[in-house]
C-alpha cells in the first residue's frame, strides 16, 4: 500500500489516521460553524459523519486515498483531511475533501496540516507533484491554497456536479517537487511570525 497510514505531529496542530473512535469528537467539530450547510462543498452532516468515516476508510482500503483526522494543539478533533486520487505509479497525490471547525479555521492549524502533509509527500514519500482542488467560487479556500506556495494549473469548466446538482467549475492548483524547498521555507516562516 501507497501510502501507509502514518500519524504526523507538529505544534499547533496534529494528524492521526482517521478511525471511527473519532466520530464524537468529528461530530462536534462540524458542528462548529455548521459547516454541512456551505453550499459550494461537501461536508458532512453530523448524521452523515459515521458514513463519511466508513466512505473515507473504504477507499484508503482500496489504495485511492489516506485519511487523517485532525487534531488541535489540546489534542480535540477538529476536522479532516486526505491524500487523495492516489497515483502510485507517478507518485502523485491530491490533498483534498479538508474541513476545519469554525473556530480552527483563520489560526496556524490549516498552514501546519498543509507543510506536514507536504512534507510528507515530498521527503518521505518521493512525490513528483502534490495537488489541490477546489471549486472555482471558494474563495477562502483559494486565497489559503495560494498563500501555501501553491500555483494554478487551470480551472476545469463544468467538471462535476455539486451537492445541490449545479455544475462546479474545478480550480487546480499543484506545487511540483522542485518548488519543495522554498514553499517549505515559506511555510516556515508562516508558522513563525508572530500572530
Amino acid at each position: 500500500m501507497w501510502p501507509e497510514p502514518v500519524s504526523l505531529q507538529g505544534t499547533h496542530a496534529s494528524l492521526k489516521p482517521l478511525a471511527l473512535e473519532h466520530l464524537d469528537g468529528l461530530v462536534d467539530a462540524v458542528r462548529d460553524g455548521e459547516l454541512w450547510r456551505l453550499w459550494y462543498t461537501n461536508i458532512p452532516a453530523p448524521d452523515g459523519m459515521a458514513g463519511e468515516i466508513e466512505r473515507r476508510l473504504g477507499l484508503q482500503a482500496q489504495g485511492s486515498m489516506l485519511a487523517f483526522s485532525v487534531f488541535d494543539a489540546e489534542d480535540r478533533v477538529v476536522g479532516m483531511t486526505t491524500y487523495m486520487n492516489v497515483d502510485a505509479a507517478n507518485k502523485r497525490v491530491e490533498i483534498g475533501s479538508t474541513w476545519y471547525a469554525r473556530s480552527a479555521q483563520r489560526t496556524p492549524l490549516n498552514t501546519e496540516c498543509k507543510r506536514l502533509l507536504l512534507a510528507h509527500a515530498f521527503e518521505k514519500l518521493d512525490c513528483i507533484a502534490v495537488e489541490f482542488r477546489t471549486h472555482r467560487l471558494n474563495t477562502q479556500s483559494r486565497r489559503a491554497i495560494e498563500r501555501l506556495g501553491a500555483q494554478l494549473d487551470g480551472v476545469l469548466r463544468c467538471h462535476t456536479r455539486s451537492i445541490d446538482g449545479s455544475l462546479r467549475d474545478t480550480a487546480v492548483y499543484s506545487i511540483i517537487a522542485t518548488e519543495w524547498p522554498a514553499v517549505n521555507s515559506h511555510l516556515s516562516w508562516q508558522l513563525q511570525r508572530p500572530r
